[in-house]
């Protein structure tokens, strides 16, 4: 079996564009792979189609010798967008792979080693809060509508939401996230307000949800070392499952650490084995966060593994459409030290329209797709008719 043909497709996602990798071999198997070539992915789809020439001809079952090899091409510029293609290369052969053997993917990693897998709501109220409009949920104008989505996340079977700062202005609804702001990154303080803004979301979450579900909150880039202290120790006693935050510096995230009772989840940026093993080796991380669509499933769970030797967890980073969470669920099913899986649960409507099949979710778990490959495909007519805006 060998690769013919190589081509990217995209539709709208109403607040995103939403990318499939499209490999079709000569004995007409179609392999897919998700990826987002969002503000900080730029030309990601022209990386991947530049290196259509070393995949073209290639057997996609060998797809760790491919992925290797593609690595080596891209050494001298290791990361970002390169990184990126080959995991969404690497991503779309596994799909082939398992469709070849009549297996799901993750049998091809000695899985599943769980038939199911817990899910958290994540984005819970920040994005509805923020682009609401797009997914046509009910506003989020005050503490009242956190109140209710707290009793919506209970009713709806989840037993974990994770939410991000969200300050409330003259123009209305903000992500409070400085690391993502040009001109405003470089301090990346932890101000009273922004602590004082999450805490009122979350004891809002909290009074709804009730004390079994878990919440967590998700600081991205927004803070240094000193604030991930002062954030943890301002919400301490609210218990949560864990803050989540990223420095480029792991002796930094580290120091952090020490110093707070809260858990700690990270290196959601992070490439490879070589760039998690200095956050594992420092103990940096109580959970780590791994990539999927910007690995590779082959890497990732070589990231999980080394993970399990420091006897520590990870979790999937999963904001994607329906494709990159089945690729997430089938790490999920391969990797003994799973923690639990993020899903996007606020989404556009025709979300679903995108690929063969969504997925399945029962009192706040996923289940683990048994068909050939991912167990999805995409529609390609439903992707055509929702052209990327």
């Amino acid at each position: 079996m060998r690769v013919t043909d190589l081509r990217t497709l995209h539709a709208d996602g109403g607040w995103r564009t939403i990318s499939y990798l499209r490999l079709e071999t000569d004995e007409g198997r179609v392999g897919w792979s998700e990826y987002s070539q969002a503000t900080w992915s730029p030309g990601l789809t022209g990386v991947i189609e530049a290196l259509a020439e070393h995949v073209l001809g290639r057997d996609p079952r060998a797809f760790a010798r491919l992925s290797s090899d593609l690595r080596a091409l891209t050494r001298m510029a290791p990361g970002g967008v390169a990184a990126q293609a080959v995991g969404a290369i690497e991503n779309a052969c596994i799909d082939l792979a398992g469709k070849a053997a009549g297996v799901p993917a993750c049998a091809l990693f000695g899985g599943p080693v769980r038939d199911r897998v817990r899910a958290y709501w994540s984005h819970c109220g920040s994005f509805r809060a923020t682009r609401g409009e797009a997914f046509g949920t009910p506003a989020l104008d005050g503490i009242e509508g956190w109140e209710a989505l707290g009793r919506e996340v209970r009713d709806r079977g989840f037993t974990a939401a994770k939410t991000n700062p969200v300050l409330y202005g003259p123009s209305g609804p903000a992500l409070a996230n400085p690391g993502f702001a040009p001109g405003l990154e470089h301090a990346r303080l932890a101000s009273d307000d922004v602590i004082a803004a999450a805490r009122a979301q979350l004891e809002a979450l909290r009074a709804g949800a009730g004390p079994d579900v878990d919440l967590m909150l998700d600081l991205n880039f927004s803070v240094r070392g000193e604030g991930i202290v002062r954030f943890a120790r301002a919400l301490e006693d609210l218990g949560l499952a864990w803050l989540e935050v990223d420095l480029h510096e792991p002796a930094a995230l580290a120091d952090a650490r020490s110093r707070v009772a809260t858990p700690i989840a990270s290196c959601e940026a992070l490439y490879g084995v070589l760039g998690y093993r200095p956050y594992l080796q420092a103990r940096a991380v109580d959970v780590v966060i791994v990539d999927v669509p910007w690995n590779g499933l082959w890497e990732s769970l070589r990231v999980a593994s080394l993970a399990d030797a420091f006897e520590v967890n990870v979790a999937p980073h999963n904001f994607y459409g329906h494709l990159a969470t089945y690729m997430s669920l089938h790490f999920a099913a391969a990797a003994p030290n799973l923690r639990i899986l993020e899903l996007e649960v606020d989404d556009v409507p025709w979300q679903a329209d995108l690929v063969t099949r969504s997925p399945v979710v029962r009192d706040g778990y996923v289940e683990i797709p048994d068909g050939p490959g991912w167990g999805c495909d995409v529609d390609e007519a439903a992707v055509a008719a929702k052209p990327p805006r």
